[in-house]
């Protein structure tokens, strides 16, 4: 069993509010979950209002399906999303192995 994660450091445009940010976000982890079939979830900088960290999980029989899960998350906010701006990303996979 294979075990990936990514975490994206994400600038949201023009929100000037916590609750302008959550009309924002909550759309962006529908998207990430329904069209990556991935976990979703906001795990960073909830107390900020044009900062979030998202992060993104899935599990598979197959390291290489993990990647290419996690390659179509990034694509997916990259280029479908230009309300926002990723300005990072960090990755993890792991084995039940390990």
């Amino acid at each position: 069993m294979w075990i990936g994660w990514i975490e994206f450091d994400i600038l949201l445009g023009d929100v000037h509010s916590l609750k302008e940010k959550r009309s924002v976000i909550r759309p962006l982890l529908a998207d990430l979950s329904r069209r990556a079939e991935v976990a979703v979830a906001e795990v960073g900088a909830q107390d900020l209002h044009r900062r979030t960290m998202l992060g993104a999980s899935v599990v598979a029989a197959h390291a290489t399906h993990v990647r290419d899960v996690l390659d179509q998350a990034e694509r997916l906010l990259v280029e479908q999303h230009p309300e926002i701006t990723v300005l990072s990303t960090r990755r993890g996979l792991h084995s039940s192995e390990d």
